[in-house]
Protein backbone atom coordinates (compact mmCIF):
# COMPACT_ATOMS: atom_id res chain seq x y z
CA UNK A 1 0.00 0.00 0.00
CA UNK A 2 3.17 2.23 1.09
CA UNK A 3 4.66 1.83 -2.56
CA UNK A 4 1.53 2.18 -4.14
CA UNK A 5 1.19 5.91 -2.90
CA UNK A 6 4.36 6.71 -3.18
CA UNK A 7 4.19 5.56 -6.76
CA UNK A 8 0.91 7.92 -7.15
CA UNK A 9 2.48 10.44 -5.30
CA UNK A 10 5.57 11.00 -8.21
CA UNK A 11 3.67 10.47 -10.58
CA UNK A 12 1.21 13.51 -9.53
CA UNK A 13 4.85 15.73 -9.20
CA UNK A 14 5.90 14.98 -12.18
CA UNK A 15 2.74 16.04 -14.39
CA UNK A 16 2.30 19.13 -12.29
CA UNK A 17 5.87 19.85 -12.55
CA UNK A 18 6.17 19.93 -16.09
CA UNK A 19 3.95 23.00 -16.56
CA UNK A 20 5.62 24.87 -13.64
CA UNK A 21 9.20 24.29 -15.39
CA UNK A 22 7.84 25.71 -18.75
CA UNK A 23 6.30 28.84 -17.15
CA UNK A 24 9.49 31.60 -17.72
CA UNK A 25 10.08 34.11 -14.89
CA UNK A 26 9.53 37.93 -15.43
CA UNK A 27 12.34 39.06 -13.74
CA UNK A 28 14.04 40.07 -16.88
CA UNK A 29 11.68 43.19 -17.12
CA UNK A 30 12.13 46.39 -14.84
CA UNK A 31 8.60 46.35 -13.03
CA UNK A 32 10.11 49.27 -11.53
CA UNK A 33 9.72 51.30 -14.51
CA UNK A 34 7.21 52.61 -17.33
CA UNK A 35 8.32 53.20 -20.56
CA UNK A 36 5.70 54.52 -23.10
CA UNK A 37 6.42 54.40 -26.53
CA UNK A 38 4.13 55.20 -30.28
CA UNK A 39 4.19 53.43 -33.21
CA UNK A 40 2.91 51.17 -36.31
CA UNK A 41 1.84 47.24 -35.57
CA UNK A 42 4.13 45.01 -37.59
CA UNK A 43 2.18 41.70 -36.81
CA UNK A 44 -0.10 40.38 -33.55
CA UNK A 45 0.88 37.36 -32.57
CA UNK A 46 -2.39 35.73 -30.67
CA UNK A 47 -0.07 32.85 -29.57
CA UNK A 48 0.10 30.64 -26.22
CA UNK A 49 1.39 30.86 -23.85
CA UNK A 50 1.60 34.88 -24.34
CA UNK A 51 0.78 36.78 -27.22
CA UNK A 52 3.00 39.20 -29.01
CA UNK A 53 2.90 42.59 -30.22
CA UNK A 54 5.63 43.61 -32.78
CA UNK A 55 5.92 47.47 -33.25
CA UNK A 56 7.99 49.51 -35.16
CA UNK A 57 9.55 53.07 -33.56
CA UNK A 58 11.00 56.04 -35.10
CA UNK A 59 13.94 55.81 -33.00
CA UNK A 60 14.83 59.80 -33.27
CA UNK A 61 17.69 59.27 -35.70
CA UNK A 62 15.82 59.16 -38.36
CA UNK A 63 15.67 55.22 -38.47
CA UNK A 64 13.39 53.00 -36.98
CA UNK A 65 13.44 50.15 -34.26
CA UNK A 66 11.30 47.28 -33.87
CA UNK A 67 10.22 46.68 -30.30
CA UNK A 68 8.77 42.91 -28.80
CA UNK A 69 6.13 43.35 -25.99
CA UNK A 70 5.07 40.19 -24.38
CA UNK A 71 1.47 40.25 -23.40
CA UNK A 72 -0.81 37.70 -21.27
CA UNK A 73 -2.65 34.68 -22.44
CA UNK A 74 -5.52 34.51 -25.30
CA UNK A 75 -7.59 33.07 -22.55
CA UNK A 76 -6.82 35.95 -20.44
CA UNK A 77 -6.17 38.91 -22.94
CA UNK A 78 -10.08 37.93 -24.43
CA UNK A 79 -11.55 38.78 -20.63
CA UNK A 80 -10.28 42.10 -21.71
CA UNK A 81 -11.67 42.98 -24.45
CA UNK A 82 -9.41 41.60 -27.13
CA UNK A 83 -9.20 39.01 -29.66
CA UNK A 84 -7.13 37.87 -32.28
CA UNK A 85 -7.83 41.06 -34.85
CA UNK A 86 -8.27 43.62 -32.55
CA UNK A 87 -4.39 45.24 -33.81
CA UNK A 88 -3.29 44.75 -37.13
CA UNK A 89 -0.02 45.40 -39.25
CA UNK A 90 -0.16 49.02 -40.18
CA UNK A 91 -2.67 50.30 -37.14
CA UNK A 92 -1.02 52.99 -34.60
CA UNK A 93 -0.85 52.29 -31.64
CA UNK A 94 0.51 53.64 -28.05
CA UNK A 95 2.15 51.67 -25.45
CA UNK A 96 3.02 51.80 -22.00
CA UNK A 97 5.42 49.09 -20.56
CA UNK A 98 7.97 47.29 -18.68
CA UNK A 99 11.42 47.69 -20.37
CA UNK A 100 13.97 44.67 -20.23
CA UNK A 101 17.04 45.32 -17.65
CA UNK A 102 19.02 45.07 -20.38
CA UNK A 103 17.76 47.67 -22.41
CA UNK A 104 16.96 45.90 -25.43
CA UNK A 105 14.18 46.75 -27.75
CA UNK A 106 11.28 44.59 -25.69
CA UNK A 107 8.79 44.79 -22.99
CA UNK A 108 5.88 43.25 -20.68
CA UNK A 109 3.12 44.99 -21.62
CA UNK A 110 0.78 47.56 -19.15
CA UNK A 111 -1.43 48.83 -21.62
CA UNK A 112 -1.82 49.87 -24.76
CA UNK A 113 -4.15 52.87 -26.50
CA UNK A 114 -5.95 52.17 -29.84
CA UNK A 115 -5.82 55.24 -31.81
CA UNK A 116 -9.98 55.06 -31.29
CA UNK A 117 -9.00 55.62 -27.25
CA UNK A 118 -9.55 52.45 -25.79
CA UNK A 119 -7.53 51.09 -23.82
CA UNK A 120 -6.68 47.52 -23.34
CA UNK A 121 -3.83 46.00 -20.40
CA UNK A 122 -1.83 42.93 -20.85
CA UNK A 123 -4.02 40.22 -20.25
CA UNK A 124 -3.29 39.14 -16.67
CA UNK A 125 -4.54 42.35 -14.87
CA UNK A 126 -7.10 45.63 -15.90
CA UNK A 127 -5.50 47.76 -17.51
CA UNK A 128 -4.09 50.59 -15.31
CA UNK A 129 -6.30 53.83 -14.55
CA UNK A 130 -2.72 56.18 -15.05
CA UNK A 131 0.66 55.85 -17.09
CA UNK A 132 -1.73 55.10 -20.06
CA UNK A 133 -0.32 56.46 -22.98
CA UNK A 134 -2.30 59.11 -25.30
CA UNK A 135 -4.03 58.39 -28.53
CA UNK A 136 -2.30 58.02 -31.79
CA UNK A 137 -1.42 60.23 -34.08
Amino acid sequence: MLRRSLVIAIAAGATFAGPALAHHSFAMFDRTKSVMIEGTVREFQWTNPHSWIQVVVPNGKGGTAEWSIECGSPNMMSRQGWNSHVLNPGDKVGLVMHPMRDGSPAGSLVSVTLKDGRVLGPGGAPAPTTGNAPPPK
